[in-house]
């Protein structure tokens, strides 16, 4: 489902790399269906790198999926013409990183899609410090796990608030019932934190404290 959702946000035509790719599901789903003109797939680790092979060639793809051994972004070629990055399933933190490495290699014309598996606030910061705009964002739950995705587009600068950082200018907006149980659950954890920070007095740093108190207290607004 969640693949599927990503997919959802590939513009149709699109010359897509998909970066750690794993199987390739992504990109060979989308081909399949007539979705993409075109897709690399790119892996830096040996044995995802032959699976993603495996499954193109399983498919019969090998004309019209790439697939590469390189870290994050060397894995596209300026002659690929991408217009189109989804990054899906590991953190936000490594994202971002494998975003600012190979800024080079982005033109700022391509949609990038993203599916951070937590770290999103940092992620988003580094969007907002380049210029992207982030023109889509969902949250769904999969086997008791919360994923987001967010799409962004050059188009800065863009300015957001703490808050939207935190929580997704566009999550904030439509207020749908997963964002809100999502929040609802991180509240009571926030809580709990502040309640045995206040045991532990003597041995929390006090912007520790206030970090925690300030979201428990963006949550509670956010909620109310």
């Amino acid at each position: 489902m969640r693949l599927e959702r990503v997919a959802a946000h590939v513009p149709d035509g699109a010359r897509l790399a998909d970066i750690g790719s794993d199987h390739a599901y992504l990109p060979v789903a989308l081909m399949r269906r007539g979705g993409i003109a075109t897709a690399v797939a790119g892996e830096v680790a040996m044995t995802p790198f032959n699976a993603a092979q495996r499954t193109v060639r399983d498919n019969d793809l090998e004309q019209q999926v790439s697939v590469r051994l390189a870290n994050g972004l060397a894995a596209i070629e300026p002659a690929d013409g991408i217009t189109a990055i989804s990054i899906c399933g590991m953190g936000g933190e490594t994202i971002r990183d494998i975003l600012e490495a190979g800024k080079a290699r982005l033109s700022g014309q391509e949609r990038l899609i993203l599916q951070p598996n937590g770290g999103e606030q940092p992620l988003r910061q580094w969007l907002m410090d380049n210029g992207y705009r982030i023109v889509g964002e969902e949250l769904l739950r999969e086997n008791r796990f919360d994923y987001e995705i967010i799409v962004a587009e050059q188009d800065g600068p863009v300015t957001y608030s703490a808050e939207q950082l935190y929580f997704g200018p566009l999550q904030m907006q439509a207020r749908n019932p997963a964002f809100l149980a999502k929040w609802q659950s991180i509240l009571q954890r926030k809580q709990q934190t502040l309640a045995s920070f206040a045991r532990a007095r003597h041995s929390v740093p006090e912007d520790k404290v206030q970090q925690v108190a300030r979201q428990a207290r963006w949550i509670t607004e956010l909620l109310a």
